[in-house]
């Protein structure tokens, strides 16, 4: 079993709830919020994947209050979100939530990113950023990538 935890309840796009429905679909996993996982869900998960949109260069702290809330514990993971905008090589936000879960006893065995419709501040007024993303295609490498983790 594969437990999915998503933190999108700051976005109105729901772009990384579709990632996480698609990532779910293909490994026949369930997807929570971080307020709904439990320590049983953690412990008899295989994998346990942690995601949400990326707001200043960063997930969603619900996410890493979720990540903390738990002792440590040897299990597999992996990390996924939405984006705006591409991954700076100057903050290497996959990589800072990589660690963080490595602290807490995880091994990261993969991570996922792609654009999502951003309309944050100026990019609202001229009706946002990535529109149309998540994408079909997107949302089928989400899929690819959680075909990956199986194997």
């Amino acid at each position: 079993m594969t437990d999915i935890v998503v933190s999108s309840s700051r976005s109105p796009h729901s772009n990384t709830r579709r990632v996480a429905d698609a990532i779910a679909e293909a490994l026949n996993a369930q997807v929570v919020t971080p307020h709904e996982l439990t320590q049983d869900m953690i412990d008899t998960a295989d994998r346990v994947g942690f995601g949400s949109g990326i707001y200043w260069f960063g997930f969603d702290r619900q996410l890493g209050d979720a990540i903390d809330r738990f002792p440590a514990g040897s299990r597999d993971c992996f990390v996924f979100g939405t984006s705006g905008l591409p991954e700076p090589p100057f903050r290497r936000y996959t990589a800072q939530l990589g660690r963080r879960l490595e602290e807490r006893g995880f091994r990261v065995v993969g991570t996922f990113i792609c654009r999502g419709l951003d309309t944050w501040g100026p990019f609202g007024l001229i009706g946002g950023i990535n529109k149309g993303r998540p994408s079909s295609a997107d949302l089928e490498h989400a899929r690819d990538f959680a075909a990956s983790l199986m194997s």
